[in-house]
């Protein structure tokens, strides 16, 4: 009872506008105050220290900040220029660019807020400028950002694997596929779409102009294979890859490129701190959070309530499909894996169900959940860019959230979609 009351006090505190950090923090420490009164300020305040301080963490400011160089150091602008003169003659060509660009630049943000607020602020007026409906535009800028943390290397990944103690490279090799599907099916319907509705192309395919576009981009192209090759080389762990892909940054943005001024990576490094800052508040507040869930031994008796339902694999990750569902829509990426996560790991784990495989899993929830009002970060962050309203934004952008629906049952039900890649590797 006393645990039901917990919970439902920090969803009252966030309804009511507490930040969610702020939230999770002040329900936890009231319920291990309950448990072992003051004694329990002293286990929070270490839990507070620990929870922040997991070295695989450092990899999320990392990401977020090459994010936010690629913004302002000419890299976003340079690979728009090549998909557009690889694809874009095809019809809907500027609709096949959005959904190439996000393909890209997730290979190096890791952050789909980052790849909205980079690719959208381009191709939404773009688009507009192009015939495309505003509401249109928004809508498949915002899908395929969330393409951004399906398509290593992946922030949600990363928090998940700390909390969960499993490979974040593993990980980062099994959202391979489910983000190249992803891709391609985004694209199969945008072209539907372009031909249902007569939707321009770009102009006619140059051989000169692809040329011109590969040798100005060739650097920002270099990037995600210097990250990702030295990743799943083995050369460097995902934190390491993190600090090159800043350091890449600053050196193409600042040298090569030289669009990254003083000014610019201020900005960048200003823009950085406040999404850090925003992510380990609420990581050093789950631990809290877990430390009273462990000690109310919660997760336990969820499990087995659930397991005296149905012990069926497939049942219970149908189960929590649902349950990760109505969470995404309600709360921010960080703050759902970080609640859901202590809650479920011991029943996965109990049922024999692959982590990773979970973990995908969860991270496809968590695009959803970007797509999803009342929250839906990545959606209302496109239609402002895009001047629409997000509610009529949300009725088109019904088939597109349909695509990352079926890749999550296809993630769900057929297990070798997220793990082939990893046993091939890796093995069994």
């Amino acid at each position: 009872m006393t645990e039901a009351l917990i919970l439902l006090s920090m969803f009252l505190m966030i309804g009511f506008g507490v930040p969610i950090a702020v939230a999770i923090l002040g329900s936890a420490l009231m319920g291990v105050f309950i448990l072992n009164g003051h004694l329990g300020f002293l286990n929070a305040a270490l839990s507070l220290y620990d929870g922040a301080t997991s070295f695989p963490l450092i990899a999320i400011p990392l990401f977020i900040l090459a994010g936010a160089l690629m913004n302002t150091g000419g890299i976003s602008t340079r690979l728009i220029a090549f998909v557009s003169a690889l694809i874009g003659f095809v019809r809907g060509g500027l609709a096949m660019v959005n959904v190439g660009v996000s393909l890209f630049f997730a290979e190096i943000s890791g952050s789909a807020v980052a790849d909205v607020a980079a690719t959208g602020s381009v191709l939404i007026p773009a688009m507009k400028k192009k015939g495309y409906t505003p509401r249109f535009a928004a809508a498949l800028t915002s899908s395929t950002a969330s393409l951004a943390i399906i398509i290593p290397p992946s922030i949600p990944m990363i928090l998940y694997g700390a909390l969960s103690d499993t490979s974040i490279v593993k990980l980062f090799v099994a959202g391979i596929v489910p983000g190249l599907l992803g891709a391609a099916l985004l694209m199969g319907l945008s072209y539907y779409f372009a031909v249902r509705y007569d939707l321009p192309r770009e102009e006619s395919f140059s051989l000169c102009r692809l040329w011109q576009a590969t040798k100005d981009a060739i650097w920002a192209l270099i990037l995600p294979v210097i990250i990702l090759g030295g990743i799943f080389g083995g050369i460097v762990t995902a934190t390491e890859g993190a600090g090159l892909a800043v350091l890449a940054a600053l050196l193409i943005g600042g040298f090569i490129y030289r669009e990254l001024s003083f000014r610019k990576l201020y900005d960048a490094l200003v823009d950085g701190v406040n999404q850090t800052s925003v992510v380990m508040l609420l990581v050093a507040s789950s631990a809290v959070l877990g430390l009273y869930l462990t000690e109310t031994e919660l997760p336990q008796r969820l499990a087995q309530g659930i397991t005296g339902i149905t012990t069926n694999p497939l049942a219970v990750l149908m189960i929590i499909n649902v349950f990760l569902l109505f969470v995404g829509m309600v709360l921010h990426g960080a703050a759902a894996i970080i609640l859901t996560v202590p809650i479920f790991m011991p029943l996965v784990n109990q049922l024999g169900i692959d982590p990773i495989q979970f973990g995908i899993l969860l991270t496809l929830n968590i695009a959803l959940g970007q797509q999803t009002p009342p929250v839906a970060s990545v959606l209302v962050t496109a239609c402002s860019i895009a001047k629409t309203d997000v509610w009529s934004t949300t009725r088109t952008n019904l088939p597109f959230i349909g695509v990352l629906v079926l890749v999550l049952l296809l993630v769900t039900y057929v297990p070798a979609v997220s793990l082939s890649l990893v046993n091939a590797l890796y093995g069994p």
